[in-house]
């Protein structure tokens, strides 16, 4: 048996202990022969659990590396003052950026770049002995330059993407050579709540962190950091510059990537969140077989049903889907499926919740044949479907430039919104699309919409995120006018916008 796995053992067998101990060492004042021994025991589980702690350090260091990227950005200027720039302009696209809440990127404090030098740094760890390293997509995605340095010394500067996913935050990079320290992947599925975790990274720079903590929660999605959320939530210290670095279990194995906060002040908050390494497996295959991730498409939004929605619409329980969009000449539409239906079972399994129903979806291969379980008007019946390829969300949005030509027409620009905005602006993550500009004299500007506004629905549609927002106001164009349904701090109200 290792030590590792000794110092695991015995932190089994004695975790119970730990509470008491703390109890014992503040309670006794005078001590006995026999409390005495007890504060020894008590030390000597202490020791034990920071043994294990420093041990699992020690064994996983060498395979986590620091990444340092570089990106020439171009900046034009925003609507507004001749002398705002978007890196200035707080809803531009600067203004959410991963490389400033969770990258420790350092940005030059000019008032009007037209052009700058955006430096960054965050964290990997080798999963193979050839130099495959697991990182995020905001650390890697789209840089100039990358120079990846192992903890032995050596800098490799030719390190190369080997494919990113921008829709599950997960990216493969290689250095070139042999024999490199390897970081054990785990099985992620088997962490519970409660269980300790190591968080290895370079958080501001500083190389070589260690902080502790335990699982928080699992299957944590709605964060709005990614399209595809299964995220590991742990209480261990994670700031600017862990991303992409291993959040790894007591037997010296990662079992996530260190990937965002939730915080207020753009550092430790004690909320973190990390991709289950079983989900990062998956994603870094197809990345190393092809570059990209191709995901299962069917082709329809949905929603939880909750017990209100499930009584109106007479159902046995609330479970299942609720089907609230299907995207034309999709292949839920070609299965016949409806706005309104209820989908309860795939493939037999029952449906837990609409985000783990399109994440086994997206796991499937386009072409597989499925079998939904649907209820509609109080009847149950088998649907038979076959899935198709799902365009990545940046894809998606890519391919609209009819949509996005249409939105600009509004004079209009919304982004997501994300949790820091939502806390900024006091709304709720997922509840509409932020408005971050507005161009003077344009039928958004006649109107009175402003920037900062939360923009919740359109004639009537529920909009979400920005590619919602395109779609209902694609279809509200050919009535010439839109109904916006906008919030403004803590009140909402009904925008008439005549289209140019």
């Amino acid at each position: 048996m290792t030590r590792s796995a000794k110092s695991v053992q015995c932190l089994t067998r004695n975790i119970r202990m730990l509470a008491l101990c703390a109890g014992i060492l503040v309670s006794v004042t005078a001590p006995s022969f026999s409390s005495q021994q007890q504060q020894q025991q008590c030390k000597d589980i202490a020791r034990q659990l920071s043994q294990a702690f420093a041990t699992t350090a020690k064994a996983t260091m060498p395979a986590v590396v620091s990444i340092t990227v570089e990106k020439t950005v171009d900046v034009a200027p925003t609507v507004g003052s001749e002398n705002e720039s978007q890196y200035n302009n707080p809803y531009g696209p600067f203004g959410d950026d991963f490389l400033r809440r969770f990258f420790g990127g350092r940005l030059p404090q000019m008032r009007s770049p037209r052009r700058y030098l955006e430096r960054g740094q965050g964290s990997g760890f080798i999963i193979s002995e050839d130099g495959y390293i697991l990182t995020n997509n905001h650390v890697v995605g789209n840089v100039d330059k990358m120079t990846v340095a192992l903890q032995d010394g050596r800098t490799f500067a030719n390190a190369k993407v080997i494919g990113t996913d921008p829709d599950s935050e997960v990216a493969l990079i290689k250095i070139e050579g042999k024999n490199f320290p390897v970081l054990p992947l785990g099985d992620s599925d088997k962490m519970q709540v409660g269980d300790w975790v190591v968080a290895i990274g370079n958080p501001f720079g500083l190389t070589e962190t260690v902080t502790v903590g335990v699982i928080s929660a699992v299957g944590r999605s709605n964060v709005h950091i990614a399209a595809y959320e299964d995220f590991i939530q742990t209480d261990a210290a994670i700031n600017p510059g862990n991303s992409g670095g291993p959040l790894i279990n007591l037997d010296g194995q990662a079992i996530g990537i260190n990937t965002a906060i939730a915080s207020q002040s753009g550092g430790y908050m004690g909320i973190g969140f990390a991709i289950p390494i079983s989900m990062a497996k998956t994603i870094q295959e197809q990345l190393k077989k092809s570059g990209r991730v191709i995901r299962g498409y069917l082709g329809l939004l949905g929603q939880d049903v909750t017990a209100n929605i499930a009584e109106l619409l007479k159902l046995a329980q609330a479970q299942g889907v609720l089907v609230a969009q299907v995207e034309a000449n999709s292949p839920a539409a070609a299965a016949g499926l409806r706005i309104g239906d209820v989908i309860l079972e795939v493939d037999g399994k029952k449906i837990e919740s609409y985000d783990t129903f399109r994440n086994e979806v997206a796991t499937m291969v386009p072409g597989t044949k499925i079998q939904l379980t649907v209820a509609r008007e109080g009847k149950v019946s088998q649907v038979a479907l076959t899935l198709g390829e799902r365009p990545s969300e940046v894809a998606r949005a890519q391919q609209a430039p009819q949509e996005q030509q249409q939105q600009a027409t509004l004079g209009v620009q919304v982004q997501n919104l994300s949790r820091d905005m939502a806390q900024q602006f006091g709304y709720e993550p997922g509840t509409g699309v932020i408005v971050s500009a507005v161009v003077p004299g344009s039928p958004a500007d006649d109107a009175g919409v402003e920037p900062g506004d939360l923009i919740t629905a359109v004639s009537g549609q529920a909009v979400t995120s920005t590619d919602q927002f395109r779609k209902a106001i694609s279809a509200a164009r050919s009535r010439k006018k839109a109904l916006l349904l906008i919030r403004r701090g803590e009140f909402s109200q009904f925008i008439v916008v005549q289209f140019g």
